[in-house]
């Protein structure tokens, strides 16, 4: 069965009877990439896993209510947005102003593989270094599209904004991100 079939099957189940079950599914789905979205932006395990807690609850209730007529196109475009808002509310209401932070890599495994992981983990290090330099609205759209690998159209939904816009606001974001990891680069 297709996935999207199978999420937009998923999501009617929850609406018309509240199942349960079927978020159960779309929760499993879904759980590690708004977590990893989240945390991210958060930086902290114990905010992040409450906010995205937060964001579930907020869809379900999203979902059961009364709103039969409104079609949802894309489950992951719902959830996104809702989690971006989620954040955005976070934020104004902690005042709290922090930049994006980076998972440390736990598990370096194999000694062999030790210098490769390290050389990645230094990379990654410093396009996110380098990322938080940029206007947020640069960070999340590079985020969305390259650590999420949403297609431009959810993240236009997620954003409400038209694909022309996001094309463009992604194009620029790449391009500042070049300019800004080539300064760094002639630094070193």
């Amino acid at each position: 069965m297709k996935a999207k079939y199978r999420e937009k099957l998923l999501v009617h189940k929850v609406q018309e009877n509240k199942d349960n079950e079927a978020f159960g599914e779309l929760y499993d789905l879904y759980i590690e990439k708004i977590y990893r979205f989240v945390f991210i932006k958060l930086s902290n395990k114990e905010e992040a896993e409450d906010i995205t807690s937060d964001v579930f609850l907020k869809t379900w209730n999203y979902l059961i209510a009364d709103k039969k007529q409104l079609e949802i196109k894309s489950f992951s475009g719902l959830i996104y947005r809702i989690a971006r808002n989620t954040l955005v509310d976070f934020f104004r209401h902690k005042s709290v102003r922090r930049e994006y932070g980076i998972e440390t890599l736990e598990d370096i495994g194999e000694d062999s593989e030790l210098i490769e992981k390290i050389d990645v983990k230094h990379e990654v290090d410093n396009i996110m270094h380098v990322l938080k330099k940029m206007k947020r609205e640069y960070q999340e759209i590079i985020l969305l599209r390259y650590i999420e690998e949403l297609s431009i159209a959810e993240i236009a939904e997620i954003l409400e904004k038209r694909k022309t816009n996001v094309r463009v606001t992604l194009h620029r974001a790449l391009k500042i991100l070049k300019e800004l990891l080539s300064k760094e680069a002639s630094r070193l």
